[in-house]
């Protein structure tokens, strides 16, 4: 699978955990850290930066891939929105979490939430 990562550097052990959550490989990391001008608009930089991650339309469609968001709600919410148009399903994002007791502040991989499963047992519950 190729992680997206929008946020802080990854290390070794924490793509290990990934592997291990998942059950499958990592082929492939792309760093694209989320650095927006909070004094232009959020959209044209989200889909900027959707872009800098050079991948191609088949590979946004076909290839499995693992979303590390960006922190700021706002623009993580943009780029769900954004990946979703382009692979036409909403992508699973990676859970990280504090390290109890790290000091300095460590994170490790929690869970994988799947997106689309959590979107697809909820429109069971639509009314008609």
């Amino acid at each position: 699978m190729i992680l997206l990562n929008f946020t802080h550097p990854l290390r070794p052990d924490q793509l290990a955990q990934v592997e291990t959550i998942t059950g499958q490989p990592v082929l492939r990391v792309i760093d694209a850290p989320a650095q927006l001008d909070p004094g232009q608009p959020f959209a044209p930089q989200v889909a900027a930066l959707a872009d800098a991650c050079d991948l191609t339309s088949a590979e946004w469609q076909t290839v499995p891939l693992l979303v590390v968001p960006p922190a700021l709600n706002f623009i993580a919410a943009l780029l769900l929105a954004e990946l979703h148009g382009r692979t036409g399903y909403f992508v699973p994002v990676l859970r990280l979490r504090p390290v109890p007791g790290a000091v300095p502040p460590r994170y490790e991989a929690a869970e994988v939430l799947d997106l689309q499963g959590q979107r697809d047992a909820a429109r069971l519950k639509r009314r008609t």
